[in-house]
Formats: C-alpha cells, sequence, structure tokens
C-alpha cells in the first residue's frame, strides 16, 4: 500500500513538473540561439561537422559538440519543427531530471525528503526556464544526474554495471557540452578528498571508459578552446557571480523591478540556515555534505578557470541548481530545523518561486522580440527591390526560422570582436551567409528595412558614438523614411532620393 501511494505521489509530481514546464510554451519568442539550434540541427550532422569543426585560423568554426543538435535534429524529423514541437523535447528532458532526482534523494536519504526535493525542483524557476529553451542545457542536467545518481549506486554497491552506466552518462554529458567537465571532474574528485582509495579506483578507470567513448570529439577540444579563447561573447566573472548564482538558484534572473532585494535576503538566508544544518553536529550526515560539495564545488571551478578563459556561463550550472534543491530538501526536512524556521522558509521560497516562474512566463525584454509579428509586417508592407537588412545575426537567425523564403540580408560581425561568434563555416552550413558591410548590403536598393536591436544602438551611444555606425552610414546615401519601434526592435524603412 505505501509503495502505490508513494509511485501515485511521484507521478504527481511529475506531471505537476511537466504542466509547469508546459505554460506558455507557445507564448514566448524564439530567439538567436534557438533559432540557431533549429536551424543547424535541420542540416544533418555532415552539415553540422563542417561547420563546427573546419579550422578557421582561430579554432574551430564552433564551440559546441554535436550532441545535443543530433538528437534535436532526429526529433523534429519525427514530430516537425514547430515551436510547440522543438520546445517540447527539452521539456521531456526537463521532466526526465526530476525523476532522476527523485531516484538520488531517495536513494541518499527517504522517499520523504525525495518527494519534497522533486517538489522543489518541479517548481524552480531555473530549472523550468532552461526546460523549456530550445538549448542543450536540459540535456546536460539530465546525463550529469543521470551520473552523480550512478556514481552514487556504483560507489555504495561496488557494483560495475553502475560503473558502466557512469561512464556512458558521463560521455553523453560531454558530448551535449563541454562545460560538464567541471561537474564531472568534481565528482572524480570526491574520493580522492575523502581518501577512499578503492572508489578513487574505480572512478578512475570508469572516467577513462567515459574518456574512451568521448574520444572521437576530445580530439577537436583543443581547437574549440582556441575558438573560446579568441571569440567568445562571456565576459570574466567576478565576485558578483557568487551572488547572482544564488539568486538563479532559488528565483532565476532577471526578477520584477522591487523584488531583487527580497530575492537576494531569501537566497542568502535559506543558503546559510541549510549550511549551518548541514555542518551541526546533531544533523551531520556525509550524504548531504556530498550534495553541498556538487551544489558549489563545480560553479567555483568554472569561476576559477574563467579568470583565464572566460566561460562561466550560470546555464551550464543547471546540474548543480538540481542538486541544490536536493540539498535544500534535505536541510529544511531531514533535520532538527525549528518547525516555525521551517514553515517560514517553505513559505518564502514559494513565494520567490511564484516570482520567479511568473517573470519567466511575462518576461518579453532581450533577447525576446516579436520576429514573427515583424515578418507579417514586412511581407504586407515592403515592395518589389526593397531589401531588408539586418545589423547583425543576432535578428536574422530569428527571422530566418519564422519565415525562411522572405529575401533578407545580414551584416557580418566585427572581425575579432566578441560577437565574431559565426564563422564563414557556420554560415555555410546554415546558408545564411553575411554581408560584409552595410555598403554592400544595400548597393542598388531603391528602398532598405534596416532592423537593429535597440540595446546595440544603446551599446554605441555609451561608446561615444552619435547613433549606431550602419544608421550613419545609411544616412548618407538615403533619407530616412519610417522609424518604428517592436518590443527591443527598431525597424527603419530608408528611401534612395532622386538623382
Amino acid at each position: 500500500m505505501l509503495r502505490v501511494a508513494n509511485n501515485r505521489n511521484l507521478i504527481s509530481v511529475l506531471l505537476l513538473a511537466l504542466i509547469v514546464r508546459l505554460v506558455g510554451i507557445a507564448a514566448r519568442p524564439i530567439w538567436y540561439d534557438e533559432a540557431f539550434s533549429i536551424l543547424f540541427a535541420q542540416k544533418g550532422l555532415a552539415a553540422m561537422l563542417y561547420g563546427t569543426l573546419t579550422p578557421t585560423g582561430k579554432g574551430t568554426a564552433d564551440i559546441h559538440p554535436l550532441g545535443y543538435y543530433f538528437i534535436l535534429g532526429n526529433w523534429m524529423k519525427a514530430f516537425g519543427d514547430s515551436m510547440v514541437a522543438v520546445r517540447l523535447l527539452s521539456i521531456l528532458a526537463g521532466v526526465a531530471t526530476v525523476f532522476v532526482a527523485y531516484l538520488l534523494a531517495r536513494d541518499l536519504f527517504d522517499t520523504r525528503i525525495a518527494n519534497i526535493a522533486v517538489v522543489t525542483l518541479a517548481l524552480a524557476p531555473f530549472q523550468v526556464h532552461y526546460s523549456q529553451e530550445i538549448r542543450m542545457y536540459s540535456f546536460l542536467a539530465l546525463w550529469l544526474l543521470i551520473a552523480a545518481y550512478a556514481y552514487r549506486r556504483a560507489t555504495t554497491n561496488h557494483s560495475w554495471g553502475w560503473w558502466i552506466v557512469f561512464s556512458v552518462s558521463a560521455a553523453l554529458a560531454q558530448y551535449t557540452h563541454n562545460l560538464a567537465a567541471f561537474f564531472l571532474v568534481s565528482l572524480a574528485l570526491w574520493p580522492l578528498l575523502r581518501k577512499d582509495w578503492k572508489n578513487l579506483s574505480a572512478v578512475t578507470l570508469a572516467g577513462l571508459g567515459a574518456l574512451l567513448i568521448y574520444l572521437p570529439w576530445l580530439v577537436h577540444l583543443p581547437s574549440q578552446f582556441a575558438q573560446v579563447s579568441d571569440a567568445y561573447w562571456v565576459e570574466r566573472p567576478g565576485i558578483a557571480s557568487l551572488f547572482t548564482l544564488l539568486l538563479v538558484f532559488v528565483t532565476n534572473l532577471p526578477l520584477p523591478n522591487g523584488w531583487l532585494y527580497f530575492a537576494l535576503f531569501l537566497s542568502l538566508a535559506v543558503t546559510a540556515i541549510a549550511m549551518f544544518q548541514t555542518f551541526s553536529r546533531q544533523n551531520r550526515n556525509p550524504d548531504a555534505i556530498w550534495l553541498l560539495y556538487l551544489s558549489f564545488v563545480p560553479p567555483m571551478l568554472l569561476l576559477l578557470v574563467s579568470q583565464w578563459i572566460p566561460v562561466y556561463i550560470e546555464r551550464a550550472l543547471l546540474p548543480s541548481g538540481a542538486i541544490f534543491c536536493i540539498w535544500l530538501a534535505w536541510a529544511f526536512f531531514g533535520t532538527s530545523l525549528p518547525s516555525l524556521l521551517r514553515t517560514a522558509l517553505l513559505g518564502l521560497l514559494i513565494i520567490g518561486a511564484g516570482v520567479g516562474l511568473y517573470q519567466h512566463v511575462t518576461y518579453r525584454g532581450f533577447p525576446y522580440a516579436p520576429f514573427q509579428e515583424l515578418d507579417v509586417f514586412l511581407r504586407e508592407r515592403s515592395q518589389p527591390g526593397d531589401k531588408i537588412i539586418h545589423a547583425s545575426k543576432a535578428t536574422r537567425l530569428p527571422m530566418a526560422y519564422y519565415d525562411p523564403t522572405l529575401p533578407q540580408a545580414y551584416i557580418a560581425d566585427p572581425p575579432g570582436s566578441n560577437t565574431d561568434t559565426l564563422a564563414v563555416a557556420t554560415q555555410q552550413a546554415l546558408g545564411l551567409i553575411a554581408q560584409p558591410d552595410i555598403v554592400s548590403a544595400t548597393r542598388d536598393a531603391e528602398r532598405v528595412w534596416f532592423i537593429v536591436l535597440q540595446r546595440h544602438i544603446d551599446a554605441y551611444i555609451q561608446l561615444g558614438y552619435k547613433d549606431h555606425p550602419y544608421l550613419s552610414q545609411l544616412d548618407e546615401s538615403f533619407v530616412l523614411q519610417t522609424n518604428e519601434a517592436w518590443g527591443d526592435l527598431r525597424v527603419y524603412l530608408f528611401v534612395r532620393p532622386p538623382q
């Protein structure tokens, strides 16, 4: 009877996780990274290999392995490329992550803690956000949670079957994202820190097995890191990243106006109390310390390495965020925490999650924009012979997803800049070749529709420019006819004056 009740509880939580992740699935527009995923995965494995591994003089053309794109491409062959279909793939991976987290929490503690942990994970805004996004991060969390669970089972049961599961899931995580290494290295170091020599030998052999599976891609890793070193948009992180990490784990970012200080207080409070409970003498539990370790050591390693090669992106820490939810569940419900304090913290966490989920569902700021509505507008207003020019790939690729037949062009990234991230080989694989400059893009045009993100205009103004340089160049040969705002987009119509 108890097992039936537990199964019903788990099914209810998984349904909750699914429903929360389905909310707003079609409301949020496709943005650049998502459009790239779809357009790239549609091209097939051969084109993706060319667009990723072709030498560029500073490394490979692209910086990500192809595991997720390969899965997505085959998913689209079966279910189509509608927004709902492609986002559903990430959602299913997110729900599967909740299930694996349940297995891990139950194995570490008990069914009660496992149920609380997965409810927390099901509603965590950080997890929900990337369970909807058409990127590789929900799969990264899934493979690494499976690796953590397999590691736990292998080290307690001393079963080589579980070490094989660890090897396979670790390799799949590395085929999904190169930054999986930071979580896997943290896992592998744990026996060394505890002087657990038997499990250290086993995890070393299992790690070698994972490297063997990963070897076909591992040989390309130095070239991909060379590309990261020379052209990557990530800034070097500072100490503030530790605070934003906690905010992301608890409420996610951004937040509605006025909620930041509440979220920061909540994040610091729950973390401090959970740490106190973890290290207090009466509650000390090596499994809880292991969860704390996996919550924060991978981010700290990533932060440290990023002082030399900036690769610190919080979404790659989704697996640590999932572990964090399990750790909090134990700290609040598996220890001697006073019931009044527990109730108060639980209420505040529910409020924080509600705020984060509300912001997730309603947010329409950068990088999102009404690309589909703009496509309808351009279809109705453009004339034969008009040229539609995008200032960058950031707006061109989403428009290519929504309407691949409308003739449009875009300007190449400034060579050598930190935005120069779409190599020529990748452009060729996509079938979307950039124009070298605005003059070439508008040559012989009588009318030009120019599309640019408002934040790119603002960035140039902050650097001391009067306006976006492309707008200044267009003013030299054309007369501005209209200037309209479409969310974060600015759409200009220029007409060449009579000679």
